[in-house]
């Protein structure tokens, strides 16, 4: 009896994001998720690759699930999943949502393990961007973007993109530093800086506002800077590259 409640105590119920997964053994894999109250979560799933597991299609990157699992030692163990949202399908059939999502949930994945607390908004940005890919609501480009400025800002790295990042002097300002953290008076800007487009600045502003209306005037030129400028920013506030970036398509 002492056994049996001691296994249930270590049990617990999430939701969770499937953000990679690999082989483990012949039949098993090891699933990272980031969950919705739990933060991220190392977990194996027993069997689901055999052709009879009964839940191995919901473990897929890109799936939502609503998980059973069980306190392990060094890896927790999945013994029940079901389905919750099927991203997996539309985003994977499409080039430019699979390597959209593929950079999202790899930043999600860098994030929530160096920020645990936060772990809980990190996850409602990460569901957002990947129903948005899954939905075609905005270009795979434009998500990306919004979700790599918010959830860094939600990290904790929010960019300026109007007053000085430096000392605060109200701009707008045409120059922006990415180690300074945004844009930066002539008084403040560092050799190296760039000179983006002030349209590029605005979208910019909208992208880490969530404003999808304020993104529709700028043109491809302005988003792909935009996208230039974003990249170099998660990617130094990382502290690593984030290798997903590297298969983004530009037009």
């Amino acid at each position: 009896m002492a056994r049996s409640s001691s296994f249930a105590s270590r049990q617990y119920r999430d939701h969770g994001v499937i953000l990679r997964t690999h082989k483990l053994g012949e039949a098993d894999r090891i699933i990272v998720l980031l969950t919705r109250r739990h933060g991220q979560v190392r977990a194996v799933a027993k069997g689901v690759r055999r052709t009879s597991s009964k839940f191995g299609a919901r473990l897929e990157p890109f799936m939502v699930a609503d998980l059973q699992l069980v306190t392990g030692r060094n890896l927790d163990i999945v013994s029940q999943a079901e389905s919750v949202a099927s991203y997996g399908q539309p985003i994977v059939a499409d080039y430019a949502k699979y390597t959209a999502a593929a950079a999202i949930c790899e930043t999600a994945e860098r994030l929530s393990d160096i920020d645990t607390e936060a772990a809980s908004s990190q996850y409602g940005l990460l569901l957002g961007a990947l129903h948005a890919l899954a939905a075609g609501s905005h270009s795979p480009q434009t998500v990306l973007d919004s979700y790599l400025l918010r959830a860094l800002a939600e990290a904790g790295w929010a960019p300026s993109f109007t007053d000085c990042a430096r000392c605060g002097a109200p701009g707008p300002h045409r120059a922006f530093s990415v180690p300074v953290g945004g844009v930066v008076c002539p008084a403040c800007r560092p050799p190296g800086s760039a000179s983006p487009d002030p349209a590029t600045l605005t979208l910019l502003a909208a992208l880490l506002a969530g404003d999808w209306a304020g993104t529709g005037d700028a043109d491809q030129t302005q988003r792909n800077e935009a996208s230039g400028l974003v990249a170099a920013y998660a990617q130094y506030h990382l502290e690593r590259s984030v290798r997903s970036l590297r298969h983004i398509e530009r037009v």
